[in-house]
């Protein structure tokens, strides 16, 4: 029990570190929170501090799901007698959840697809890989980030659904509720923009700039 319980605490701290703040205070000179949409995410640093910035928070957020899954698996090969697929879906939760609301920021962050991604890669790559090219299409042809990303988040469980190898650790079948669960964590942060899409009001991307 202990176990899980630490990888969760990790990964939720590593979650709640948030480049998109560091990086806009040290490049810009301000918080990207009192900027733009409000949001601590890559989509409001490429339009209120560039694209270099945006770029930079977009790895970062990514990387903070690859190093939680990989904490978890590290600690399930020295902890023999724990679920290893419950630590990566607890861990994937968890960091997610972490850059949401992070604790050194006080608890306002960003919508979780950047740390999303970086989690289904390191869970299952052939996921991961669809989810991303799926995202980018939806953006491409909406000029809508969010439509990217919350229409590759309702794919996720449904891919999990039919794809039961390359995952990490275990098969497909144990990662259905917790594909369910990032799919919701995400959708929920995007309520306001599924709000203006279905308005006809959401922002979109100038591929010009």
């Amino acid at each position: 029990m202990l176990g899980y319980l630490i990888v969760s605490i990790v990964a939720y701290l590593i979650g709640s570190i948030s480049f998109s703040v560091i990086i806009s205070k040290k490049m810009a000179g301000f918080d990207v929170r009192e900027k733009g949409s409000g949001n601590a995410g890559a989509t409001n640093m490429l339009r209120s501090v560039g694209k270099k910035a945006a770029v930079l928070t977009l790895l970062g957020d990514a990387l903070k799901g690859v190093v939680a899954i990989l904490f978890a698996i590290i600690v399930g090969a020295i902890a023999k007698d724990l679920d290893k697929a419950l630590l990566v879906q607890l861990a994937g939760i968890f960091v997610v959840v972490g850059h949401t609301f992070p604790i050194f920021f006080g608890f306002k962050g960003g919508k979780g697809v950047a740390t999303s991604l970086g989690v289904l890669l390191m869970t299952n790559w052939q996921i991961g890989l669809i989810c991303l090219v799926f995202a980018l299409v939806l953006m491409a042809l909406t000029r809508m980030v969010s439509m990217g990303s919350v229409g590759a988040a309702i794919l996720f469980p449904i891919l999990v659904l039919f794809i039961r190898t390359n995952y990490t650790i275990s098969e497909g079948s144990s990662y259905l509720i917790y594909s369910i669960i990032l799919a919701l964590i995400v959708a929920f942060n995007h309520r306001a923009n599924i709000q203006r899409i279905l308005n006809g009001t959401e922002n979109k991307l100038s591929f010009k700039k």
